[in-house]
């Protein structure tokens, strides 16, 4: 998740704005830069890799009159981390930074190459200088140019702009990213992703809101909502604890990656659908030619990502799939053959048993594919294509978000391959793309629902084991709901298709063993019930997970009606992730760093 940050003042600019971007490193990021608006001279710097790249291409630097300045740390979406495509990006006589997507970047590039304009980047946040610099042309300020220009993006953003034109001001702009502005008895103006660059500068801030336009200078904040009506800013005093304000007022960042799902599935879907069909422009269209399987591959949370997409490739797409775990395939001399597209999956791009099958299949010819997080990772940049899922940093060792955006991209990908092998008919694939588009409203977590489960989660602590359980692609989702609960609470739980309780593990079934059932309304649910009811009559305790109330159950968590079970199974994925955690919080672990385990494991 790219990190901004912007300053208006007299002080030190250029040390300002990279203690501010050191104190967005938490976010992720792969390459850094800054701008500074001085004397009427614009100075950029900008680095691949970490700050103190930047900082020795700065250190000759000196900011020491009053200044606008800008800077970014990013996390790639659209182009490698390079020097060209890091931000701030120029136009004639303006620079920008940016975090977010412009969905429409295509068209408004393709008119702006028309007129002449030249691009040096792969980004999509390079169409916003260029646009804005040509609305200047015939505005009658800068910031009706910027007002113009923010009118035209589609997408989600948060803004900073500099020009030449009006050299003692900052414009800014928010939608969907986020961004505040601070200030200080000093006069000076602030900006940043998030309170923690400006904990030590500011006393007071304002968040803007969806919609939220408009400029500063040394003498006014001016805001505008998304009608154009003037508004007042909303300030509130400024936080001291950075590392709490990092967890942006989270108990934990385990909890606050699970309530930020809504927004990186939102990002993850970004300028990937229309209503009628999925684009992946990272993929050539002769990827799947020839091709006849899909193998999976993956470790841990990614191989149940993976196990997901087994369901939807089949289903939607009707082409073979098979999944492997990456440690048991790299040893097992396995049959590979041309016309298997082979598909790694890793958050981080390193995973070290996955990253080997990658070169297994590269070795013996098959086309390959990486779902990832990490641009320039080992992974992407050894496969022959590559999906970044845009869920930015996840410091919370147990996968919330990652988890969540690789199945996102895993039904994207099957529509897309549906469509290319006309296995869905346009209808078909038009309600699927609908429901895509409600997923971030399915994984918005509520006061009422989290309380429920965290008072809920006292009567787990004890027993001698726990079984989830679920059918179809709710079966992968137990086995990630047993994996979280054993992650970071130390209990011992595993995940079985509903369907396989009567062939051994009811054996298991007592009053001490807890039965976490999975039962949307949408699928299989009248099976899975009956699946359920045989637990209860061994006497087990049964914790059920269904819009629908199951009077078998000794305790329920209710989920909403859907329309659709992929809903159900986004909503039921929040429900499971938090009562992990919870359980994991009555017992007094340390959630976001458990026992024996690391974030990336790059080893065997």
């Amino acid at each position: 998740m790219c990190g901004i940050v912007g300053y208006l003042g007299e002080k030190d600019t250029k040390g300002i704005l990279l203690s501010g971007l050191k104190e967005l490193e938490y976010r992720g990021y792969d390459s850094a830069g800054i701008a500074v608006l001085q004397k009427n001279d614009f100075q950029s710097y900008k680095a691949v890799g970490k700050l103190i790249n930047l900082e020795e291409k700065t250190k000759e630097f000196v900011t020491d009159s009053f200044a606008a300045g800008i800077g970014h740390t990013r996390w790639a979406t659209h182009g490698k981390p390079t020097e060209l495509n890091a931000h701030p990006h120029l136009g004639e006589s303006s620079y920008v930074v940016h975090n977010g997507i412009i969905e429409n970047y295509a068209q408004l590039k393709k008119e702006l190459v028309a007129e002449g304009v030249t691009f040096l980047s792969q980004t999509d946040t390079e169409v916003i200088v260029h646009q804005f610099e040509k609305n200047l042309k015939s505005a009658t300020s800068a910031f009706e140019a910027f007002t113009k220009t923010v009118s035209e993006l589609e997408g989600a953003y948060a803004i900073l702009l500099v020009t030449k034109s009006e050299e003692k001001t900052i414009f800014f702009a928010k939608q969907g990213s986020p961004m505040l502005v601070g200030i200080n008895a000093e006069n000076e103006k602030y900006f940043a992703s998030s309170d923690t660059p400006l904990i030590g500068q500011c006393t007071d801030v304002n968040y803007f809101e969806d919609g939220d336009y408009g400029y500063v200078t040394k003498d006014e904040l001016a805001i505008f909502d998304i009608t154009g009506t003037k508004k007042e800013p909303i300030f509130q005093k400024l936080s001291t604890n950075k590392l709490s304000a990092q967890k942006d007022g989270y108990r934990f960042f385990m909890e606050k990656e699970i309530y930020e799902q809504s927004t990186v599935i939102s990002d993850t879907l970004l300028g990937r659908l229309t209503e009628t069909e999925v684009l992946f422009d990272e993929l050539d269209a002769n990827l799947f030619d020839g091709i006849k399987e899909i193998k999976l591959c993956a470790c841990g949370t990614s191989y149940h990502s993976a196990l997901t997409a087994s369901y939807m490739f089949e289903r939607h797409a009707r082409i073979k799939t098979s999944v492997e775990v990456a440690s048991e395939l790299r040893y097992r001399d396995p049959i590979l053959t041309t016309d298997t597209l082979f598909v790694v999956i890793s958050q981080s791009g390193e995973t070290a048993d996955t990253l080997e099958t990658l070169k297994m299949a590269k070795k013996a010819g098959l086309k390959t594919l990486v779902i990832c997080n990490v641009d320039n990772s080992s992974m992407v940049r050894l496969a022959d294509a590559s999906i970044l899922t845009r869920a930015g940093v996840e410091k919370g060792v147990a996968s919330t978000k990652a988890f969540a955006t690789q199945v996102t991209v895993f039904w994207m990908l099957s529509l897309y391959l549906a469509k290319a092998k006309n296995t869905l008919t346009s209808d078909e694939i038009t309600k699927q793309i609908q429901l895509l588009r409600e997923v971030p409203a399915s994984v918005q977590v509520s006061d009422t629902i989290h309380e429920k489960i965290r008072r809920l989660s006292k009567r787990y602590l004890n027993g001698h084991g726990f079984f989830f359980i679920g059918r179809d692609v709710f079966f992968p989702l137990a086995l990630e709901g047993a994996l979280k609960l054993k992650e970071i609470s130390y209990l011992h739980a595993e995940g079985y298709p509903s369907g396989e309780m009567k062939h051994g593990p009811i054996a298991l079934a007592d009053p001490g063993l807890t039965t976490i059932a999975l039962l949307p309304q949408h699928l299989l649910y009248e099976k899975s019930k009956s699946n359920v009811e045989e637990l209860s009559a061994r006497d087990a305790t049964i914790c059920a997970i269904s819009p629908l109330v199951f009077d078998k159950a000794d305790d329920y968590i209710p989920t909403k009606e859907h329309t659709d079970y992929m809903l159900e199974f986004f909503e039921m994925m929040v429900v499971v992730q938090l009562l992990s955690l919870e359980i994991s919080v009555r017992l007094g672990n340390d959630v976001d760093m458990p026992r024996n385990l690391a974030k990336s494991v790059t080893v065997e």
